[in-house]
């Protein structure tokens, strides 16, 4: 992790501001947006972009992808450009956490592979963009998105302080660590050869 330079309270502020950036439900309102209904009853009921997708509308699933990302990528940016790395780094984490417990939803969130993704990028942009390769690689091989998103997770905590990033070492495992948790059922369905591919409407 970096060093802690930044006062208590710009730390505890950047947090609260990327946790309540990281919660807004982007793939909700897409939906909503686009007249698909409501996400949560659709597919998996998951509010990512792969159960966007689900619905047909790659646009939908497209957009939600990238503003997932996005959150988490605007919180370590913003907090970069205000205070210091270890703010960067405590908002990007908390806009990850957002998104998996949103204040909006109950604290029924999803499952947080766009949002690491993007806050990777922006805390270690080599190590993000191997992330990123690793879940295109993993997705077009053999059509999983959970596969594609817990091969990225796995690897990721290794990849940081291969390429330049060792002080986001421990934010990657953490963040790995809850997508593993969150992708439970996913791992029980994929080993029983149930889980359903990338594209397949739900």
């Amino acid at each position: 992790m970096p060093d802690i330079v930044s006062p208590a309270a710009t730390l505890l502020i950047a947090a609260l501001l990327g946790y309540l950036l990281g919660s807004v439900p982007v793939g909700v309102l897409m939906a909503r947006a686009y007249g698909l209904g409501d996400l949560r009853k659709i597919g998996s009921g998951n509010i990512g972009a792969t159960n966007v997708l689900r619905t047909g509308n790659r646009t939908a699933a497209a957009l939600t992808l990238l503003l997932d990302a996005a959150k988490g990528a605007a919180a370590v940016l913003a907090a970069r450009a205000l205070a210091a790395e270890d703010a960067a780094q405590a908002a990007g984490v908390a806009a990850f956490l957002g998104h998996l417990f949103p204040l909006w939803l109950k604290f029924r969130g999803g499952k947080g592979v766009a949002t690491f993704l993007g806050t990777l990028l922006a805390l270690a942009p080599l190590a993000g963009a191997a992330a990123c390769l690793v879940w295109l690689a993993v997705a077009a091989a053999f059509r999983f998105s959970s596969l594609a998103a817990l091969a990225a997770a796995a690897l990721a905590p290794a990849l940081a302080p291969l390429l330049g990033a060792p002080q986001t070492g421990l934010a990657c495992l953490l963040m790995a660590a809850l997508i593993f948790v969150r992708h439970d059922a996913n791992i029980r369905r994929l080993l029983r050869g149930e889980e359903p591919r990338i594209g397949r409407k739900g």
